[in-house]
C-alpha cells in the first residue's frame, strides 16, 4: 500500500504546475467565503480507483474539506453512480477538481483493464504483472491502480530487481557471462536482489537451466506450444513468466501452460481513460 507521505511531493508538483500564482478563474468570480458541495459522477462501467488519492489531495489542499466516500477503491461501478461527495470551501474544491479527475480517470482505466485480464485467468494459478511501461512521474500511482484491479507489481524500477534482458545478454557476450557477472556484482556490492533473465527460445531456456543461479525465467514472445515445452523443461525449479504480445484472446491459453506470471504492458500503456465528471450541486 502506498502512503500519503510518499505522494506529497508529487501532489505539490501537480499543483505548482496547474495553479502557479493562483486559480484566477475561481478567484475572479467566487467569494472567498463561499462554501459548496460537489460530487464525483461516474459515466462509465468499470472498476473505480483513486478515491483514497482524492481524499489525500483534498486534505492537502484544505484540511477543512469534508469528503464522504460512497464507493471505495476496487469496487465495480456503473454509469450514473456517485463515488464521493465533498463539502467545504468552494475555491479549494475547484482548484483540486482537474488534478483529481485526471488521476482518477487514468487510475480507474488501469484498474478496469487489469481486472479484465485477471478475470480471464481466474481459474489458473497464474498472476498478472505490470511492467515499466508507465508514465514518467506517476509510476507509483499507476502501479497502485494495477493492485486495485487485482494485479501484482513487477519490479518498480531498475533498482529493486535484476532483469537480464536480450540486450544485456548480447552486450555482455552471452547468457553464461551475464549470469555469472551479475552474481559477482551482487556479491561485491552486498545486494540481495532477485535475478530474472529473458529467454528468446528453447535453446536459451536450456542454457539458463544449465548455468543456474537465477530466480525467474521470462519466456519472451514464445508461442503457446513453445511455452509448454519450456515449462516442462524448467519443471518448477525456477519461477516462470510469459511476456510479449499476449492479448485478451490468448492469455487464457498461456495461463493453462502453467506459467507463474504473465506480464502485460498494455494494462498501463494502452488504455482509454474512464469517463468521470465533477459536478457542483446544492
Amino acid at each position: 500500500m502506498i502512503s500519503k507521505e510518499e505522494l506529497i511531493p508529487f501532489i505539490e508538483i501537480a499543483f505548482a504546475e496547474d495553479i502557479k500564482d493562483g486559480d484566477h478563474s475561481s478567484l475572479a468570480c467566487i467569494p472567498k467565503s463561499k462554501t459548496g458541495k460537489a460530487q464525483l459522477l461516474i459515466k462509465d462501467n468499470g472498476i473505480i480507483a483513486g478515491v483514497k488519492l482524492a481524499e489525500w489531495i483534498f486534505e492537502w489542499v484544505n484540511p477543512n474539506i469534508k469528503m464522504t466516500t460512497l464507493i471505495k477503491d476496487g469496487q465495480k461501478v456503473k454509469k450514473g453512480e456517485i463515488a464521493f461527495i465533498v463539502e467545504g470551501d468552494a475555491i479549494s474544491i475547484l482548484s483540486a477538481e482537474r488534478i483529481i479527475l485526471n488521476l482518477m480517470q487514468r487510475m480507474s482505466a488501469i484498474a478496469t483493464k487489469t481486472s479484465k485480464y485477471v478475470n480471464l485467468i481466474a481459474n489458473s494459478k497464474t498472476k498478472i504483472l505490470d511492467t515499466r511501461k508507465t508514465t514518467p512521474g506517476i509510476r507509483n500511482i499507476e502501479k497502485w491502480a494495477v493492485r486495485i484491479g487485482g494485479g501484482e507489481n513487477h519490479r518498480f524500477g531498475l533498482y529493486d530487481m535484476i532483469m537480464i534482458k536480450d540486450n544485456h545478454i548480447d552486450f555482455c557476450g552471452g547468457i553464461s557471462k551475464a549470469i555469472k557477472k551479475t552474481q559477482e556484482y551482487l556479491k561485491k556490492n552486498k545486494l540481495n536482489l532477485k535475478i530474472e533473465i529473458e529467454a528468446r527460445n528453447i535453446k536459451e531456456v536450456q542454457e539458463i537451466i544449465s548455468v543456474g543461479g537465477i530466480n525467474r525465467i521470462m519466456l519472451d514472445n514464445f508461442t503457446i506450444s513453445e511455452t509448454k515445452i519450456a515449462i516442462k523443461m524448467i519443471n518448477g525449479i525456477y519461477e516462470t513468466e510469459s511476456s510479449g504480445g499476449i492479448t485478451e484472446k490468448t492469455i487464457s491459453s498461456y495461463s493453462e501452460c502453467g506459467v507463474d506470471y504473465i506480464s502485460v504492458g498494455a494494462i498501463t500503456s494502452s488504455i482509454q481513460n474512464m469517463d468521470l465528471s465533477f459536478k457542483a450541486f446544492s
